[in-house]
């Protein structure tokens, strides 16, 4: 393989060709890594797996050897006929017990006067019964048991009640063959190089009895006595060890607590494989080495250094950091490259400024909703969207488009914008009217009359643009140039579109102002067909509405609180409409029937408001205006807070207005007497903080 090395001799050269040696040498390091991790782990819950499967297959061998060993006690305790007398160390016993050695090393009765009749073997000494233990034992089932002495094999001890109704009872009790217990069972359930250990519920060496197990560190015993499986790592002098526990449950059927089977492999066995992957790694490294050599000695033939720098620029404007730049000085395409960029960067920067100007403007000029928001919103950012040294901002009213207001903002600051009345005569309408997209006027002669109050200020040149809302001239926006030549093209297409946008925002405050005139009237109209329909209560609705402003405004309400409390006023007693006017003209006084169809109206009014979107939140305080502080009133008997604010200053309201107005069963009260009983109702029938406001309107009435 002969590789071309000329590319070496330069610095720049030298360090491209380590990037590639990098960049190829790295990802396969990495992979390597990431991969030898991965392999030890997989090893190692591998391992595990086959450990728990095993220390599982175990403890079932077991478990059926216990009980197998259960079975075999009731079988010999089956076989021994104790006769009818009490049994003791003298007593014979038929020879019909039959145990095979191998299950059992020795076998006795065990009498409550302490006898201890043997069967088979030499039984050692074996602790009595606790009362626990005892019950367990009565029950019928088998009592399993360790016993370890120091020095000495572990002891397993069975016992079972030997069965029979005589008077005296005795237990029969079996020392385990260890060998019969673990016979084969390494080979049967181990994987290859396991080994394995078992331990009684607190921990202490079962089986084997002498072996390296007995230094399990103490943490982990800690664990496998108070849990039910897990796995650790296990340091045995020079050797590492992966290791699992699983618990053997006892309890029910042996009463002891459990067994604990521990299972281990040595760790180097387990991550022999991950050692052969290491091994060829080294092979495919030196392989990649020089497959990148001969390819980077192809491809490197000149400098990178410029296109990392425009790579860097390219990052900035994608990071809309438009004011990055490069410097390349390299003298041939690269540097021809460097200094377009520079100029696209440029350009990119102008526009997506205005564009974010042009969309902050908007969103402004959108968002207004009265045409005085609109000409400062305007007027206050033209400057940092366009160069000029003057703007304004006419708008024509409606019903006259000759005459109008000029917003005048001289050197584009939003401190300096004022107001002056202008008129267009008949030539500088048709003017207009005959260049809908824009006019650019240079000041050579004399400047059109609306524009006189600009040209005062040297304007050497204006860009005007015609504001047209329903085909008809609404306004016109004007920008000065002291220097004609700052009137871009892309200028004049953000101004246009500009001027769109406020068209579209003039159109829809103007219709909005529609809107809210209208509807207002209509609940204006409303609340007098409401009070048209009984002549004693004619202007009730709108006198009521009155009082209760003053009430929120002496409140400090919010604006959209007043605005609700002017709307309910408007409709509070909307519900009457469904009252009958015998009913509300009746000179005399209305009957219990009467009375509760009466107070039904607040609810009507409540029901007929209610597929009302808009008026939601105007329906609590027509619905509870009738309800009083102490919560006598209807129709829920509300008190306190849980009366809504504006229906408590209504509740006063209409209070107020009907004691001073003539009803057909009463004549209107003097003020004096009306002020006094409203004072007196204060905390009863109103709410003291309205009694309070509504004193502080009366008193400004008075003064």
């Amino acid at each position: 393989m002969k590789v071309d090395r000329a590319f070496l001799r330069s610095k720049v050269g030298r360090r491209i060709f380590l990037l590639f040696i990098s960049c190829a040498l790295v990802p396969i390091i990495v992979l390597a890594v990431l991969s030898y991790n991965r392999v030890t782990e997989e090893l190692e819950q591998q391992s595990k797996t086959r450990l728990f499967q095993g220390a599982k297959s175990a403890g079932v061998l077991v478990f059926e050897r216990l009980t197998f060993l259960s079975a075999e006690m009731k079988r010999v305790s089956l076989n021994v006929d104790r006769g009818s007398g009490p049994l003791n160390q003298s007593s014979t016993l038929p020879p019909k017990i039959t145990s095979d050695s191998k299950f059992f090393s020795a076998v006795a009765l065990l009498t409550v006067q302490g006898n201890c009749i043997s069967l088979l073997g030499s039984m050692k000494e074996v602790p009595p019964l606790t009362p626990s233990e005892a019950n367990h034992v009565n029950s019928g089932k088998t009592l399993l048991s360790t016993f370890h002495a120091s020095g000495k094999t572990p002891r397993i001890v069975m016992r079972q009640r030997l069965p029979g109704s005589q008077a005296e009872p005795a237990i029969l009790v079996a020392e385990i063959d260890e060998n019969y217990l673990v016979q084969d069972l390494p080979e049967t359930a181990c994987p290859p190089m396991a080994e394995l250990c078992i331990l009684d519920h607190s921990g202490k060496m079962l089986f084997p009895s002498e072996s390296d197990f007995d230094s399990l560190p103490a943490n982990n015993l800690s664990r496998m006595v108070h849990g039910p499986a897990g796995g650790f790592d296990w340091k045995h002098g020079d050797k590492e060890y992966f290791a699992v526990f699983w618990s053997l449950f006892t309890k029910y059927e042996f009463f002891t607590p459990k067994w604990i089977i521990v299972m281990r492999e040595p760790r180097d066995e387990v991550l022999a494989p991950r050692n052969d992957f290491r091994n060829n790694f080294i092979s495919i490294l030196i392989l990649t080495f020089l497959v990148v050599l001969l390819l980077s000695s192809k491809q490197i033939k000149r400098s990178l250094i410029p296109l990392e720098k425009l790579q860097e620029g390219t990052r900035g404007i994608a990071g809309r950091d438009l004011k990055t730049r490069v410097s390349v000085k390299s003298g041939d395409e690269f540097e021809e490259l460097a200094d377009a960029f520079n100029t696209m960067a440029g350009r990119l920067e102008k526009q997506f400024d205005a564009m974010v100007t042009m969309n902050e403007i908007d969103r402004s000029v959108l968002s207004a909703l009265s045409t005085e928001k609109i000409v400062v919103a305007v007027l206050a950012r033209l400057g940092e969207l366009f160069p000029c040294d003057c703007a304004g901002l006419a708008l024509f009213p409606r019903s006259d488009d000759s005459h109008g207001e000029l917003y005048i903002n001289i050197e584009c600051s939003a401190k300096n914008i004022r107001m002056e009345s202008i008129q267009l005569i008949p030539g500088e309408m048709q003017a207009l009217e005959a260049n809908p997209e824009m006019l650019v006027l240079p000041m050579a002669g004399k400047a059109p009359e609306y524009l006189s109050s600009l040209s005062e200020y040297g304007m050497k040149s204006f860009l005007v643009l015609p504001i047209v809302v329903n085909k008809k001239l609404s306004g016109l926006m004007a920008l000065g140039y002291t220097d004609p030549s700052a009137l871009a093209d892309e200028d004049r297409i953000h101004a246009r579109q500009l001027a769109d946008q406020i068209a579209v925002a003039l159109s829809s405050a103007r219709l909005i102002e529609d809107l809210e005139e209208f509807s207002w009237g209509t609940l204006h109209a409303l609340a007098r067909a409401i009070d048209a329909k009984s002549p004693w209560t004619a202007g009730h609705s709108e006198r009521v509405t009155s009082v209760a402003l003053q009430i929120g405004t002496v409140m400090k309400l919010s604006q959209k609180d007043l605005d609700d409390l002017h709307r309910a006023g408007l409709l509070h007693d909307i519900g009457k409409l469904g009252v009958s006017a015998e009913i509300l003209d009746k000179p005399g006084k209305l009957t219990e029937e009467e009375f509760a169809l009466m107070r039904q109206h607040p609810e009507l009014g409540a029901r007929i408001l209610e597929p009302i979107t808009a008026y939601r939140a105007v329906i609590p305080l027509v619905l509870y205006h009738h309800e009083n502080y102490d919560g006598s009133g209807y129709p829920e008997g509300l008190s306190g807070e849980r009366i809504p604010l504006g229906a408590r200053i209504f509740a006063l309201a209409d209070v107020y207005d009907a004691l001073i107005s003539d009803r057909p069963y009463r004549p209107a009260m003097e003020n004096r007497k009306v002020l006094d009983s409203i004072r007196s109702g204060a905390g009863n029938e109103f709410d003291p903080k309205v009694v309070e406001a509504f004193f502080e309107v009366i008193k400004t009435q008075k003064g």
